[in-house]
């Protein structure tokens, strides 16, 4: 006897797999991003969360890790930009000239490796782009679609973070 795949599912029985086989992925990504442990945590449950609650609306069950990943990115998108209106409003001033964004601390848990250090120095497009077609595995076609842009627009920002990661490391082209 077979059992149903993701489409058949009930809510209850998808998100439960999608928790086990995704949770400390999805947590990883969105920490790598907003350099806060316990914030990423808030962020991913609030995706399984959504989910959860349009799961009778979903066309395709079997794009549901799809949707999860874009929502844990825009979840924190909205997060980074909070952050910045916070630090604005806290220094009273608007944003210093000099002062790090708040994506420029993302990757701080790795200090330890140059390449991690490197990476934390690029703009939030190109740091997006390499994590999650190097850290996720994922195709142009599909961190296009996370990214919402176009394939090209994922190739250019991919090959400029690349090239802004050689010349911070010192690597010979």
């Amino acid at each position: 006897m077979t059992r149903p795949g993701p489409a058949q599912w009930s809510a209850d029985e998808a998100i439960t797999s999608l928790f086990a086989a995704h949770y400390r992925t999805l947590v990883r990504l969105a920490t790598l991003l907003l350099h806060d442990q316990g914030a990423a945590e808030e962020i991913v449950q609030d995706g399984y969360v959504a989910l959860h609650g349009h799961w009778s609306r979903l066309r395709d069950a079997d794009r549901a890790l799809g949707y999860l990943r874009t929502s844990v990115l825009n979840r924190c998108r909205s997060a980074l930009r909070h952050r910045r209106v916070v630090t604005a409003y806290l220094a009273g001033t608007g944003p210093a000239a000099d002062a790090p964004s708040a994506e420029s601390g993302a990757l701080a848990l790795l200090q330890h490796d140059a390449v991690m250090a490197a990476l934390r120095t690029l703009p939030t497009r190109q740091r997006e782009a390499l994590v999650l077609r190097y850290y996720l595995d994922l195709s142009e076609a599909e961190t296009a679609d996370l990214m919402g842009v176009s394939r090209g627009a994922v190739k250019s920002h991919t090959f400029r973070g690349l090239a802004a990661l050689k010349q911070s490391l010192g690597a010979e082209r």
